[in-house]
C-alpha cells in the first residue's frame, strides 16, 4: 500500500525529472541558437531578414549577430525581456518589417564596437564627439545665450525618442538646468552610430597581392567611405555617398568646397545658416588659403585632433617670414585673428605686400 509520504516522494522526484528536462531542452536550444548560422536562427524571422542580408554585405559580414546585439540572457532579466517582447510581437502579427533600434540599444552595440575597435573607441573617448547629455544640455554658458531647441537632438542627441522638454526641465535662457532623466547625464550623445553602421556594404580588410603593383600603389581603386549619417528624423542611416555636396557661398561667391565624402558628413552637423552663408552657425568650411580643404585633411577622423596638421603641410617658418606654430589660428578663441578655418592672405599682409612676396618667391603654401 502507498503512503502519503511515499506519494510526495514520487511527486517531488517526477517533478525534479520534468524540471531537468526543461532546462536541458531549453539549454540545447539556447545554445543552438547562439552558435548556428543567421540564415537559420534571426533571419528566419520576417521582421530580421532584410538586416542579415544587408550585414551579408558588409565589413562586418563574418561576425555573428550575437556579437554586437547580444543574447537573451547576455544583460540578465531586461535582455531576456526585451527579446521576449520581439516574439510576442512576432506571435501577434505585429507589422515591424524595418526594425528600429532605440537610443538604449544604440549605446549597448556601441560597447561591442569598443571590443574590436579599441584605437578608434579611445580616440573617439579623448575628442569633442564623446560629449554626454551633461556636457551638452547642461552648459550654462551656451544655455544662456542660446535657446534650447528641437533642433539641437538633430545632431546632440540622434537617437534620443523624445523631445526637447522630456529631455531637459526648462528651455528659457534663464537658469538653472537640469536633466529629466538624472541617468542620461553620462550618456554619450554622438555615439558610434551616428557616423557608422555595422550593416553598411563594404569589403573584408585583407592584405593585398604584392605582386600585383596595382592593388597596393596609384592604380589601387577607391572605394567609398564605410561612414553614414543617421538622419533622426527619418530613422534611418544615408550612406555618405548619398548625401550631396555642400553649397557655401561667401560675400556672394561660391566656395571651393571640397569633394571628400567624409566632409559631407561633418557639415551635416557643423552647417552654415538656411542661406548657405560661410561661417555663419556653426559652420566651419575651408577658405581663404585653405579653400578647397577637406576637414580630414587637418583632423584626424574619430579624436578629432589637429594639433599636428600644419606641420604636414607647412615648414616652421613660411616664405613670408612667420612661424605659423606661433599663430593664434585656433577656432575655439573668438578674438583669433587667423582662424584656421578662413584665414586669408590679407589677414597678416594687409599693406598688400603678398603679392611682392608671392613674385620674388614663387607661390608658398
Amino acid at each position: 500500500m502507498t503512503t502519503k509520504k511515499s506519494r510526495k516522494s514520487n511527486f517531488i522526484t517526477v517533478s525534479v525529472i520534468i524540471l531537468v528536462g526543461i532546462v536541458l531542452i531549453f539549454s540545447g536550444f539556447y545554445t543552438y541558437w547562439n552558435s548556428a548560422p543567421a540564415e537559420q536562427t534571426c533571419a528566419s524571422c520576417h521582421e530580421i531578414s532584410s538586416r542579415v542580408t544587408s550585414l551579408s554585405h558588409s565589413a562586418h559580414r563574418e561576425v555573428s549577430c550575437n556579437a554586437c546585439h547580444g543574447t537573451a540572457l547576455s544583460n540578465g532579466f531586461h535582455s531576456l525581456k526585451e527579446k521576449s517582447m520581439m516574439v510576442v510581437g512576432h506571435l501577434r502579427g505585429k507589422n515591424a518589417d524595418d526594425v528600429k533600434m532605440n537610443e538604449e540599444r544604440y549605446l549597448a552595440v556601441m560597447k561591442s564596437c569598443a571590443r574590436c575597435h579599441t584605437s578608434e573607441f579611445a580616440n573617439w573617448k579623448s575628442g569633442g564627439h564623446s560629449a554626454t547629455y551633461a556636457d551638452i544640455f547642461l552648459d550654462a554658458k551656451h544655455n544662456s545665450t542660446e535657446q534650447l531647441n528641437y533642433d539641437c537632438l538633430r545632431c546632440h542627441g540622434m537617437f534620443y525618442g523624445n523631445s526637447i522638454d522630456e529631455l531637459v526641465d526648462n528651455q528659457t535662457t534663464q537658469g538653472p538646468w537640469n536633466l529629466t532623466d538624472k541617468k542620461k547625464a553620462t550618456q554619450a550623445t554622438i555615439p558610434c552610430s551616428a557616423c557608422h553602421t555595422v550593416h553598411t556594404d563594404g569589403d573584408i580588410k585583407q592584405t593585398p597581392d604584392y605582386a600585383n603593383p596595382s592593388e597596393i600603389f596609384y592604380d589601387r581603386k577607391s572605394k567609398v567611405p564605410e561612414v553614414s549619417l543617421y538622419v533622426r528624423s527619418e530613422k534611418t542611416q544615408v550612406p555618405v555617398d548619398l548625401l550631396s555636396k555642400p553649397n557655401i557661398t561667401h560675400e556672394g561667391k561660391n566656395v571651393m568646397v571640397s569633394d571628400d565624402l567624409l566632409m559631407r558628413n561633418c557639415v551635416q552637423c557643423h552647417a552654415p545658416n538656411t542661406f548657405h552663408v560661410s561661417a555663419t552657425s556653426d559652420d566651419r568650411t575651408p577658405r581663404g588659403v585653405h579653400e578647397g580643404l577637406s576637414c580630414m585633411a587637418c583632423h584626424e577622423p574619430h579624436s578629432n585632433d589637429a594639433r599636428n596638421s600644419c606641420i604636414k603641410c607647412h615648414p616652421a617658418i613660411s616664405n613670408c617670414n612667420l612661424d605659423v606654430t606661433t599663430m593664434n589660428t585656433t577656432y575655439a578663441d573668438v578674438k583669433s585673428p587667423n582662424n584656421i578655418h578662413w584665414v586669408s592672405c590679407a589677414d597678416c599682409h594687409t599693406d598688400g605686400s603678398r603679392q611682392s612676396a608671392f613674385v620674388k618667391s614663387g607661390p608658398s603654401l
